[in-house]
């Protein structure tokens, strides 16, 4: 087992490797021309992402995270780095690669709900909402939501 990690996130990290998740992660990043480094209790780290897709300040694939921003960022916000370890224990829970489209409805649910991708999301929320420096916003109307997307366009 690496520095600081349990014998559980040693598990995680053996498992999210056979279950492609973090292989997915690593292409995305070769993608995004990130640089890859390791981080805490066998996260990794995708840093310098060059994409748009998607707007995050970090996000997680298997046991890699992914941000436009360099090393330092996760060094300053350990919070971030605990909210995204979260995400990656889900990648675990549900066997790898099917997390990617749950999310995505879960992300469109709660835009439904709340025109926020993530005050709605179980899966934003099971990592808090807080750590992932997220605001929770009121369930509205569907109305609303609609009128607000059109409004902005």
């Amino acid at each position: 087992m690496g520095e600081g990690m349990s014998g559980w996130q040693a598990v995680k990290l053996v498992v999210n490797t056979l279950n492609l998740s973090t292989l997915a992660g690593v292409l995305v990043g070769l993608v995004g021309r990130a640089r890859f480094s390791r981080g805490p209790r066998g996260l990794f780290y995708a840093t310098g992402y060059k994409l748009r897709f998607p707007v995050a300040g970090a996000f997680t694939i298997g046991n890699l995270i992914l941000t436009k921003h360099d090393r330092a960022y996760f060094d300053q916000q350990p919070i971030l780095v605990k909210h995204e370890e979260r995400h990656s224990w889900q990648y675990f829970c549900l066997i790898g690669l099917p997390m990617l489209p749950l999310y995505l409805l879960a992300a469109a649910w709660s835009w439904l709900r709340t025109g926020d991708p993530a005050s709605r999301n179980l899966f934003e929320r099971l990592a808090s909402l807080k750590d992932g420096n997220y605001t929770e916003r009121p369930v509205q109307p569907f109305g609303r939501t609609l009128a607000q997307t059109f409004r902005r366009r």
